[in-house]
């Protein structure tokens, strides 16, 4: 065999292999306009919205309304409350995701069903069941409020509670999926050397999930950082008390449009700084 022949045989299978793989992802194919023309649309749909706020954002007066005390004082309260819900979703979301993902227990799916709720149900009817459940009258807040003098509605304290309602699945759902993934295998080895089921959960189980921990917990702050309905419904909208960012873009679109847009970048600059902190673990899953 000459060696050409040799170099195209032994050639042959990579490009047989790189064939295939083209014809899996498309590669090298024309897309047809059915699917390109509403990829198109959808696109622009998605994008369309964000330039439009870049091009009308009021760049010349933008130091003035992001140096305003109302403004840094509704991000002030905003960062803290996030970051109180992020950990008091941590503290209970963690051994929940834990539950969910290595108990077998009767009506484990519906547990979970109600878990993963407060994605779905719209933030306002979650604010409401909130102030049904903790408001003064409550079937938990009278006993608070009778028995402790503790009152969470319409307090800086509401607001954390409200944001840690709707954020808490996010971190749930990531914490458990990543259980899942990890092998139980090592924490049986644990307990054979004699670890209780905390101490390997602790020693172990952490260390291994503690991507998918941080995962949760930066999705969490995220979507904390960014409720609206349930804080407006629970907490209200009371200036250096309950008024977070969300809050004081809708109030400043009434009378301050440009302040509004001003307001509504900075949430934009935390999104993207979410998603570029996440980029390699989406990566990394694919």
């Amino acid at each position: 065999m000459t060696e050409l022949g040799r170099s195209g045989a032994a050639n042959g299978p990579l490009r047989g292999g790189t064939r295939r793989r083209r014809a899996r992802t498309g590669v090298g194919r024309g897309v047809p306009l059915p699917l390109l023309i509403p990829a198109l649309i959808g696109l622009a749909f998605l994008i369309v919205p964000l330039v439009a706020l870049l091009v009308r954002a009021p760049w010349t007066s933008m130091p003035e309304l992001l140096t305003s005390a109302e403004v840094w004082q509704a991000l002030r309260l905003s960062l803290v409350c996030a970051t109180a819900a992020t950990a008091m979703s941590l503290v209970v979301g963690v051994p929940l995701a834990w539950l969910l993902a290595r108990v077998e227990f009767r009506g484990r799916g519906l547990v979970r069903a109600l878990v993963t709720l407060p994605l779905v149900l719209p933030p306002v009817v979650g604010g409401v069941a909130l102030l049904m459940a903790l408001g003064r009258n409550g079937i938990v807040g009278k006993t608070l409020d009778g028995w402790f003098g503790i009152t969470l509605p319409f307090t800086t304290a509401g607001v954390v509670i409200a944001e840690a309602f709707v954020a808490m699945p996010f971190l749930v759902i990531s914490v458990e999926g990543t259980l899942r993934a990890a092998d139980p295998r090592f924490e049986e080895a644990a307990a054979t050397l004699g670890a209780s089921r905390f101490t390997a959960f602790r020693r172990v189980t952490l260390p291994l999930i503690a991507p998918g921990i941080a995962a949760g917990a930066v999705l969490a702050w995220a979507r904390a950082l960014g409720e609206f309905g349930a804080t407006i419904t629970f907490a209200g909208n009371f200036p250096g008390r309950t008024q977070t960012m969300p809050l004081a873009v809708y109030l400043a679109l009434q009378s301050d449009p440009e302040a509004a847009i001003a307001l509504s970048l900075v949430l934009l600059a935390v999104s993207i700084a979410v998603l570029a902190g996440l980029r390699d673990r989406w990566m990394t899953a694919g």
